[in-house]
Parts: structure tokens; sequence; C-alpha cells
């Protein structure tokens, strides 16, 4: 089955492109994965002080999800599934394209303002001719229609 594979953090482009992938899956009778990635807390002095901030990230990353989840399960009728990894998000994404051989396209949102971020960045650029499957990038202001 074609999966798409969609980054989520909390921006408003993380939620365009999980709507463009949405979508898209729904019209090809594909799936949708969402990853979130807590990056690496370093608080080495105070070990305790660090394992209680990872674990509020995880709580917050996992509760993002879960409602990101819900919306497409309802507007679209589809059931992703959900990874939270630990670490570098470029990393994180770079294994799961090594793992799953079944994701048709790696979704990502390109902010409104600025330039592109890390992951864009990294994609697009250095690994774009090393990528096991297509880039999509979403503007931050898609709203639907075709995809």
């Amino acid at each position: 089955m074609r999966t798409y594979l969609v980054v989520m953090d909390e921006s408003a482009e993380a939620r365009a492109a999980l709507r463009y992938a949405a979508r898209r899956a729904a019209r090809t009778g594909g799936s949708v994965e969402l990853l979130t990635v807590i990056e690496r807390i370093e608080v080495v002095e105070w070990g305790g002080v660090q394992a209680a901030m990872e674990e509020e990230a995880r709580l917050r990353a996992e509760a993002m999800v879960l409602q990101a989840s819900a919306a497409i399960t309802e507007e679209a009728g589809i059931q992703p599934r959900v990874t939270v990894r630990g670490g570098d998000p470029v990393e994180a994404v770079t294994e799961i394209l090594r793992e799953r051989e079944e994701v048709a396209a790696l979704i990502l949102g390109a902010a409104a303002e600025g330039g592109p971020g890390p992951l864009v960045s990294h994609f697009a650029g250095t690994a774009a001719g090393t990528l096991p499957c297509p880039l999509v990038i979403v503007p931050a202001g898609y709203r639907g229609g075709e995809a």
C-alpha cells in the first residue's frame, strides 16, 4: 500500500502537509504515516530534570500527533500510522525511509515566510538525489483542492 510520510510538529506548514497527504491518500487508496521527532535535551548536570523535560516533550508530541490523527480520520476517513522517534529529525526521517519500502512520498510543508526549514533544506538540497521516493513540498497556505 502506498504510504505518504508526513513529519508533524505544531507548525502551520506541517498541518498543510498533513492535509495534502490525507487527501492524496484518500484519492489513491493509500495510507498516511505521521512522524514526530523529539529532539534530545542535553541537561547532563541534572539527570532527573532532563528525564522530566524529555517525558514532557514526548507527552506533548504524542498529544499533538493524536489530535492530527483524529483530524484526518474525520476528514479523509484514514487511520494514520503514528511514529514517535527521539533524536535528530533529519536522521529520523532518513531511518524511516530506509526501513519502509512502502513510502510513496515524503510530504513536507514549506514555511510561509523566511527560508526553508532544516528538513526542506536537507531533503530538497543535499539529499535530493538519494531519496528512495519523491519529495512533495506543500505551501503553508495549502487549504485543499486537488491532491
